[in-house]
């Protein structure tokens, strides 16, 4: 008889761990050996093995209701068979009063697993002492409860019925999830207790998690270890808690559950529910909360005084522990977590029985990724956004969506050769796509001098889109006449300015003809006009583009100029001073209008409108918020504002001397001991520099040589090899008469950019009074066919040609300068950066 107590017992033990391990194959061989008087035992231990073993291959959701029915029959006649009053003292009629409510909701028989949660008597189960089995089964007891309490929502209409219903589905799912962490954190601690060094000497059993991955992330998925992980029915039931408290605008509430559950201990098996919670918690930070809801988050004390019908897991709460200071702060937190986890939960394995779970993980890390985008983005911090995109590369190489949100974020960042290089890459990966193709040509266009490659990926988009249309025809033939009109100004043969003078023309048209409200193509066409000296074309076209679009400007910036050229200064002034009051830190402008106070006015009133673009720059740059002018005006074209009428042809051909410039400034930078170093990247910088010069011109004609040297001082301290810079000192030199001083440092000015036109005349000039009159000639016919539009030039040729006794000669080139005078601006046109909104 002893023996067999004896032998009952070690089974029950057994039968203990195996339930705990979730190992029911094991278990029915086990209760076989049970004795006879353990009927009740009996049943409940196949009831819950047959019902776990047929659950794991068919989870309880709404598709496997007819499946359920006809397979859970045996559980259910074992799991009632064991209910009985002998049951009930014993407690084994809670278990499978649990058991069968977890049955009949996998049935579809949510009444039925009401009844049986009622009899089981749950909020009292709650204050007892559990095993960690018991607490599983509890846990996924509340989520039962709860979701069929969701399905049987009451009849009545009545507002506190409703309410009474919302909050008792919320209240059951709290406790599901509250105890459903627990049950995963007290199966770690097990398991870290087992793995404690022996007091015999050596280490305890090591028992393996086969759910974990490495820390760079899985190269496969492994077998997932049910003990591991939370049931379906409890991951439900946390994921709908806080989306059940949002759907109810109890958003403070949603917020102190995503909180709550976010900040418990983590545990095996968790990994993927927190991913998701953080993930949906960052979401509902960007897109629901309005101040009014939201409150930081605090660090609360351990109270040892806890419920007693409600089960709470282990938090974290250190000392150290980082809390976000605003909602911003903790929407980046929240999505930095998430791309972590997501990161390191890819699948990388190739093999085709992963697919499913490959696409799974990158479907999440990808709108990880986009929310994360958006966030940060609102904050400028591209680079960390790079980062986060080249760790996504590990899994994502051949997803074009990825690479081409990481092009965008290069281009936002600045890095514009790096990101052609990804945008290639994704033209490549979508033959289809158009946009790609247009976005490369801007960069093409706009900060990387390959006007040639720009107008190739251009005419590659329209050959696309002619094939798989996306009603992006007139943009295409937009960017193409862009790239012919850039393509026009960089050349110097006339036959190659002509031909691409007609394409220009005929794309620009076209444009017009499919899309006659772009007021982007209107103004497109007023600078083709412009360029060719046609004033009135000219203005009609950019009086169009101001109808369509007043507040273009660009646009703006045109009419004003072509108001100058047309001698039309009071009309020009009064539109410059109504575009002000618009746009009052438009940088752009403001240049304006210091060049016709200067030419118009006394250069004192010039002198007042510098130190005033001087302040700004200042002030931007003390509070690191940027450059006044970066809302309104392209970050290159400021680079390149030059301040004797903006240096003709720089905002269309100078990257490549901008680049030798600032390779040549950062040396000089390092090796100077009296030049702080800059960031010459930064557009705060490079504005300021060009309202040094400005101020440095100002007084020079003011022949304030001291003041003009101290701007010039300035200027060099922030980009010292500058050619715009060489200009200005030569100048500075020839109004003090040093004309061999000057010439050098017109001829540094010309070696940098040997298309800058003004260093060209004024070398031409020193030239001429320094006695070589042929090279001077040289020199200015050269300038001629840079721009011929310019009168300065014709008109310097003229003396050299007079000097050199060839009168008729001189006689045609100073009619050329009184002829081009008549429609030259008071600025050049291509002053003005190229715009594409």
């Amino acid at each position: 008889m002893s023996s067999k107590n004896v032998k009952s017992t070690r089974v029950e033990s057994e039968l203990a761990g195996c339930r705990e391990e979730g190992n029911w194959s094991k278990i029915l061989e086990l209760v076989e050996q049970l004795s006879s008087g353990k009927a009740m035992l009996y049943n409940l231990m196949v009831g819950e093995a047959k019902l776990e073993m047929f659950l794991e291959e068919y989870p309880p959701i709404e598709s496997n209701i007819a499946k359920a029915c006809s397979g859970l029959t045996e559980a259910k006649s074992y799991l009632t068979e064991s209910i009985s009053e002998l049951s009930t003292q014993s407690g084994l009629s809670i278990d499978s009063h649990m058991l069968l409510a977890k049955l009949c909701y996998a049935c579809g028989h949510y009444d039925k697993a009401m009844e049986h949660c009622t009899e089981a008597k749950l909020n009292s189960i709650i204050q007892t002492d559990l095993q960690i089995r018991n607490i599983r089964i509890l846990s996924e007891s509340f989520a039962v409860k709860g979701l069929c309490q969701e399905k049987l929502r009451p009849a009545s209409s009545s507002r506190f019925k409703k309410t009474e219903w919302i909050e008792g589905v919320i209240k059951n799912y709290e406790q599901a999830a509250n105890l459903g962490i627990l049950y995963l954190q007290e199966l770690d601690n097990k398991e870290n207790q087992l793995m404690l060094p022996s007091p015999l000497g050596g280490n305890a059993p090591l028992i393996t998690n086969n759910n974990s991955t490495s820390g760079t992330g899985s190269h496969s998925p492994q077998p997932v270890n049910m003990t591991h992980s939370l049931s379906i029915l409890v991951e439900t039931a946390i994921l709908r808690l806080p989306l059940l408290l949002i759907e109810s605008s109890n958003y403070a509430g949603a917020i102190t559950t995503f909180r709550s559950i976010l900040s418990s201990c983590e545990a095996h098996g968790s990994h993927s529910i927190r991913l998701i919670l953080t993930y949906q918690f960052a979401e509902f930070l960007l897109r629901k909360v309005s101040p009014k809801y939201y409150s930081l988050p605090t660090q609360s004390t351990p109270s040892k005084k806890q419920s007693s019908n409600m089960r709470k897991p282990k938090k974290y709460n250190s000392i150290n522990m980082f809390m976000p200071r605003s909602e911003h702060e903790e929407v980046i937190l929240l999505l930095i977590i998430s791309e972590a986890m997501a990161a390191r939960n890819a699948v990388l394995s190739q093999s085709p029985e992963f697919k499913e779970a490959r696409i799974r993980a990158f479907s999440l890390a990808t709108a990880i990724y986009d929310l994360l985008t958006f966030a940060l983005v609102l904050w400028g911090q591209y680079n960390m956004l790079y980062e986060s995109f080249e760790r996504a590369m590990k899994f994502s190489a051949d997803d074009a969506h990825v690479w081409m949100q990481q092009a965008l974020c290069l281009e936002a960042a600045g890095r514009h050769i790096k990101a052609l290089e990804v945008l290639t890459q994704v033209i490549y990966m979508q033959p289809k796509a158009i946009v790609p193709c247009l976005l490369a040509a801007r960069i093409c266009y706009q900060h990387l001098f390959k006007m040639e490659e720009g107008l190739s990926w251009s005419q590659e988009a329209l050959k696309r889109e002619k094939m798989h249309s996306e009603n992006l025809l007139s943009r295409c033939h937009l960017y193409i006449g862009i790239g012919a009109q850039c393509m026009a100004l960089t050349s110097f043969l006339k036959s190659v300015k002509d031909k691409y003078h007609v394409l220009c023309l005929e794309s620009l048209t076209k444009a017009q003809q499919l899309d006659p409200n772009d007021h982007l193509v209107y103004y497109y066409l007023a600078f083709y006009y412009a360029c060719l000296a046609k004033v009135p074309e000219a203005t009609t076209k950019v009086r169009q583009a101001l109808t369509l679009n007043p507040e273009h400007t660009p646009s703006l910036q045109l009419a004003i100029l072509l108001l100058s050229a047309q001698k039309k200064i009071n009309e020009a002034k009064s539109l410059l001073e109504s575009s002000l009051e618009d746009f009052p830190d438009h940088i752009g402008l403001l240049f304006i209008r210091a060049r016709i106070e200067l030419q118009t006015e006394a250069s004192d009133v010039a002198l007042v409108t510098a130190k005033h673009m001087l302040s700004m720059c200042k002030a931007s740059s003390a509070s690191n918020e940027g450059s006044p002018s970066i809302e309104h005006t392209d970050t290159r074209s400021i680079f390149q504002l030059y301040t004797t009428e903006l240096s003709d042809k720089d905002s269309i051909d100078s990257l490549g001397p901008a680049r030798i410039e600032q390779a040549l400034s950062e040396v000089a930078s390092s090796i100077s001991s009296l030049v702080p170093q800059r960031p010459v990247t930064n557009t705060v910088w490079h504005t300021q520099q060009n309202v040094w010069l400005l101020l440095a011109e100002i007084y020079l004609s003011q022949e304030q040589f001291d003041s003009a040297n101290n701007c010039l001082l300035e200027a060099a301290s922030i980009f010292p090899l500058s050619h715009h810079i060489m200009f200005m000192r030569g100048l500075f030199h020839e109004k003090r008469n040093e004309f061999n001083e000057a010439k050098q440092c017109y001829q540094n000015a010309v070696t940098v950019h040997p298309a800058h036109l003004k260093s060209l005349q004024h070398l031409g000039l020193m030239y001429h009074y320094l006695g070589s009159h042929r090279l001077a000639e040289k020199t200015l016919r050269d300038a001629a066919k840079i721009n011929p539009y310019a009168p300065e030039t014709w008109y310097n040729l003229g003396k050299v040609l007079e000097s050199l006794g060839e009168t008729d000669s001189a006689t045609d080139s100073m009619a050329t300068a009184l002829q081009v005078e008549m429609v030259c601006p008071i600025m050049q046109y291509t002053s003005i950066p190229l715009p594409f909104d």
